[in-house]
Order: C-alpha cells, then sequence, then structure tokens
C-alpha cells in the first residue's frame, strides 16, 4: 500500500486530505507539527510528503532541510501544500528542495488526486 505523509496543523485541511486519498486506497500518516513529522517520516518511509509550509513549532522550509538531510528519504517527493501565493511557493520549491507545490484551498478533488498522482508516478 502506498504511504502518504502528510504535515499539517489545520484538522479540516487534514480531513479533506485524508478523506480525498484514502478513498484513492493510500494509506495516510498524520503530522500536526514538523517534530513529529520528522519523527514519522523516519520511522514510515512514505512514498510521498505533503509538507504545509506554515507549522506551528518550525516552519516547513525547515522541515523539508532536516528531511532532504535524511538519506533514507532521498528518493521520497516531498510536495508543499500551501496557501502563499504562487509566485511565493515557486521560489520555496527551488530553494529548498521540494518537488513541486499544491495549492491550498483544495476545491476540486479531482485536480488534487491527479497532481498527487503525478508525483507518485514521478519518484
Amino acid at each position: 500500500m502506498i504511504k502518504i505523509l502528510l504535515v499539517e496543523d489545520i484538522p479540516d485541511n487534514v480531513e479533506l486530505v485524508r478523506k480525498a486519498l484514502s478513498g484513492r486506497g493510500y494509506e495516510i500518516v498524520h503530522a500536526p507539527d514538523a517534530e513529529t513529522g520528522l519523527s514519522l517520516a523516519l520511522e514510515y518511509i512514505p512514498d510521498l510528503i505533503l509538507l504545509d509550509l506554515g507549522l506551528p513549532d518550525y516552519d516547513g522550509q525547515t522541515l523539508a532541510g532536516w528531511l532532504r538531510a535524511e538519506p533514507v528519504l532521498d528518493s521520497t517527493p516531498i510536495v508543499a501544500v500551501t496557501a502563499w501565493p504562487e509566485e511565493t511557493a515557486k521560489k520555496m520549491v527551488e530553494s529548498y528542495g521540494f518537488d513541486g507545490y499544491i495549492c491550498k484551498p483544495i476545491i476540486k478533488v479531482g485536480e488534487f488526486l491527479a497532481e498527487i498522482d503525478s508525483y507518485l508516478k514521478a519518484s
């Protein structure tokens, strides 16, 4: 089963992503903050990491750096999921080693699922 780690602190966003992805048969592991996200990433070695940039303890860029420093996660795609403006998101992707980004709010679930599938196929 494909494992996806979702690092997100807003319960409504977690619920939406969980419903959409579990409906596809993906196993969802959730972390509400960066420290838990790092711990769960190392424990589960997910196939994909969805990472909010605004977390309560450390920002998503910091967590992305920690994740990229772990050799066991070298091939794991990390996708920023953010409400930040698109230009800012693009800069974050380039600067911090993300594989891409998905803009919030997630309105069209079908498009969201297609984006998820594209990151999983690319890995």
